[in-house]
């Protein structure tokens, strides 16, 4: 396959970037996405040129680190994959692909595709957490979980983080990610005793970060590469409204 690569280039935080072409020759159709760049940056570095910058880490679609916008989508074209699980073979020969940094004021790009999203580990730090000490590893059937709790758990803690829901979102909203990371604590008997406090201080992390709001569109959970439900934004709305309540009616000490 021979591609036409449009790039977005970038020096720092600071600079004006732009758009660069680069052509990208003998790729062969089952190479990732990654490992194209990887060869396209070979070339750019024999040519005595600076190489393109993007993120990337496990290249097996665990750890979300590898985000970039192809083509106008997150993570390229195919549903359910992250930008490392994209395949050549979902493009055609002699095509023309744009790539660019997921876009939202609250990932500001650092350099070429790499966007700083620390706002998503200050919303973990806010209430992403459970503070108990949960010790050892305990038998399977110490504490009752029935099933369909257990499932929608671990359908919430399949997110990754790779912000691909704000990038897909208008108004660059977090509520997917944020709903899922306090989801799957608040749907376990660990995660009870904090739940109110964990969701309200989620969600102000969220607002303070810049991420806009939700309207119900759902781009991000078609985004989504591990396609978490946009049900849990219900729950969460839910869980916050609930929340909110009970903190303003709570007894003051005197």
């Amino acid at each position: 396959m021979k591609v036409k690569l449009k790039v977005w280039r970038q020096e720092n935080a600071d600079a004006q970037g732009g758009f660069e072409e680069y052509e990208a020759d003998n790729v062969n159709p089952n190479m990732s996405f990654l490992e194209m760049m990887d060869v396209v940056n070979e070339g750019i570095i024999e040519d005595g040129g600076n190489p393109i910058a993007y993120a990337h880490d496990c290249r097996e679609g665990i750890c979300g680190t590898c985000n970039c916008m192809i083509d106008g989508k997150p993570h390229g074209p195919e549903t359910g994959v992250t930008t490392c699980q994209t395949y050549m073979r979902s493009f055609k020969d002699g095509d023309t692909i744009t790539v660019e940094p997921f876009r939202a004021k609250a990932f500001p790009v650092q350099k070429d595709l790499i966007t700083d999203r620390s706002a998503f580990d200050k919303i973990q730090q806010a209430g992403g957490f459970v503070s108990v000490r949960t010790g050892a590893c305990q038998d399977a059937n110490a504490i009752p979980i029935a099933k369909e709790i257990a499932d929608l758990a671990m359908d919430a803690a399949a997110c990754v983080g790779c912000g691909a829901c704000v990038a897909a979102c208008k108004n660059a909203s977090a509520m997917l990610f944020v709903s899922a990371k306090a989801g799957q604590l608040n749907l376990l008997p660990q995660g009870q005793p904090e739940k109110d406090k964990r969701v309200l201080n989620m969600v102000a992390a969220m607002d303070e970060a810049g991420f806009g709001n939700c309207t119900n569109q759902y781009e991000c959970s078609a985004a989504c590469p591990k396609l978490i439900s946009e049900e849990f934004i219900a729950k969460l709305n839910r869980d916050f409204m609930g929340a909110t309540v009970r903190n303003a009616f709570k007894a003051k000490p005197l």
